[in-house]
């Protein structure tokens, strides 16, 4: 590939902050012989079909949107106080989900709106002008995070942010930035990829337990996922993952993303594995091990950072960050997956769900085309004991997706338009409408309060009936001022770019992943 430019960054697209093309993006063939796919495993979906009901429309259940501010959106209607503080464990998928989706429960589905607006915090958060000497940065300290994203009543705080860096399997993930010889950049290799945060006392409250929230975000590239996934399995203890079975592999690109890092970077001198490890130890001892709380970790992320979260919260729980030493206790860990690839072999899913009992619920648009990648020997294609067989043979490019599935159509929405643009098939934002308005398999469409006009936020998908502009979100003037003498310039902002914490290998340490003499316990 060549290099691109700050907002043509690398990998799946997570198209949040880059307005589609406005012809039609080129159509990819794959798997075009849906006759020879076998039945999917699909648990519900959303898909228009002639299933009549016998709940009248006024019985459907009312969308759930009230739990968190959305700046003007705020919706009072439908709270689920007092359902979450004795259900959230259900809701955290410890039945699997199991008749929570068709009909979705409207808690669940308020808690996946929550979820999916974290990872979507994270593309509308991050500078990616290139003419910005903060380009790669999150917009906003962590402080005002939520705040500054349209989420100020959301109830949690963010306690660190995340960083990635580019590695030799995944060219060009670092960004071309202005002017690569000023000093005054602030980094030239780390890259603001999402975010860990804590729910507040009076969220705890509600919701039941202290909740450790993990968010990664998607690339803002335009359907360069298929040509730049590096499709090929590698054992994950290769990447330092304590799991000692060699049959557990997973896609090497997304492993090289996750564990990579560059010692010369003050940001990513700790790969992004180090910091969400660290930070979730350290949250789970505070909480859980000094204070006696009960504890979850739900881990979120929308395509290339629905791998991300798969990925970190197997090696949450491999590496035990979701434990209490001192209280010998273990948080749950779960994963709400928006429009994610594949990301292992049958291995791994095994592992993930049997043995370490992790949760994960994927929602996805039946018409995206980055679920179904990556893979030559799948689950949509052959049973699970044919693929068992495979990967035991060691045939190539043996992949299988995790968890309980939850299908949306696109098309069932009276709002969204008939479009050739894949990139629009996989835009979060549109997941997120597509979920305010699924009653259920078969059941009439109907918003429950969150505003359709977000689709066109960073796409142009809304029909032209709704008069609301493609692609409008964005600063005024693209950030440009203007100064007392009547020149333009891009302001400076302050220098909060927040760097690593002092104990970030003390928590290192203490999960084996350092040794023990390269910290100093009193510290």
């Amino acid at each position: 590939m060549s290099t691109m430019s700050c907002s043509s960054s690398l990998s799946l697209t997570g198209t949040q902050t880059v307005p589609p093309p406005r012809r039609p993006a080129a159509p990819l063939v794959l798997h075009q012989s849906i006759s020879r796919r076998r039945r999917s495993a699909v648990i519900t979906s959303a898909v228009s079909t002639d299933v009549e009901t016998d709940a009248p429309a006024k019985e459907k259940p009312a969308s759930v949107v009230g739990d968190m501010e959305r700046g003007t959106l705020a919706e009072e209607s439908g709270r689920s106080d007092g359902q979450l503080t004795s259900r959230w464990r259900e809701i955290h998928g410890s039945t699997n989900w199991e008749g929570l989706l068709d009909p979705i429960d409207t808690v669940l589905r308020g808690e996946l709106i929550r979820y999916g607006e974290f990872a979507q915090a994270c593309y509308d958060s991050f500078d990616y002008d290139r003419f910005s000497r903060y380009c790669g940065t999150c917009r906003y300290p962590p402080k005002t995070f939520f705040a500054d994203v349209g989420l100020a009543g959301v109830g949690y705080e963010v306690t660190r942010y995340l960083y990635a860096t580019s590695h030799v399997h995944l060219p060009n993930f670092s960004i071309a930035k202005h002017n690569p010889l000023d000093d005054r950049m602030w980094s030239e290799t780390a890259t603001f990829i999402g975010f860990v945060a804590v729910s507040s006392d009076a969220e705890t409250a509600r919701i039941g337990r202290r909740d450790i929230a993990v968010a990664w975000r998607g690339t803002v590239t335009k359907l360069e996922w298929v040509e730049d996934v590096s499709a090929f399995l590698e054992p994950i203890g290769r990447y330092g993952i304590p799991c000692e079975d060699p049959r557990v592999k997973v896609e090497a690109g997304f492993a090289d993303l996750y564990t990579g890092k560059d010692p010369a970077c003050k940001y990513c001198k700790y790969s992004a594995r180090e910091q969400v490890l660290a930070e979730v130890r350290k949250l789970v001892e505070l909480y859980a091990g000094k204070q006696g709380e009960e504890v979850s970790v739900t881990v979120t992320g929308h395509s290339l950072g629905s791998a991300l979260a798969m990925l970190s919260a197997f090696d949450i729980a491999e590496t035990g960050a979701n434990m209490s030493p001192t209280a010998d206790v273990k948080a749950p860990v779960c994963v709400y997956s928006f429009s994610g690839p594949r990301v292992g072999n049958t291995w791994f899913g095994e592992r993930f769900e049997k043995e370490l009992g992790i949760k994960a619920l994927r929602i996805l648009n039946v018409h995206d085309m980055v679920p179904k990648v990556p893979g030559i020997f799948t689950e949509a294609f052959y049973p699970m004991w044919l693929l068992r067989l495979a990967d035991a043979l060691g045939l190539p490019s043996v992949y299988s997706h995790i968890g309980v599935l939850l299908a949306l159509d696109h098309e069932v929405s009276p709002f969204l338009k008939r479009t050739f643009d894949l990139a629009s098939y996989h835009n979060l934002e549109a997941h997120l409408h597509l979920l305010d308005g699924y009653n259920g398999r078969g059941r009439e469409f109907k918003l429950g309060g969150r505003d359709p006009a977000l689709v066109n936020k960073a796409a142009d998908f809304l029909k032209d009936d709704h008069m609301v502009p493609p692609g409008w979100r964005q600063d005024l003037n693209k950030g440009m001022v203007r100064t007392e003498d009547g020149k333009w310039t891009l302001p400076h902002r302050p220098r909060d770019v927040e760097e690593h914490p002092d104990d970030t290998e003390l928590h290192l340490a203490q999960l084996g992943l350092l040794a023990a003499h390269a910290v100093d316990p009193a510290t």
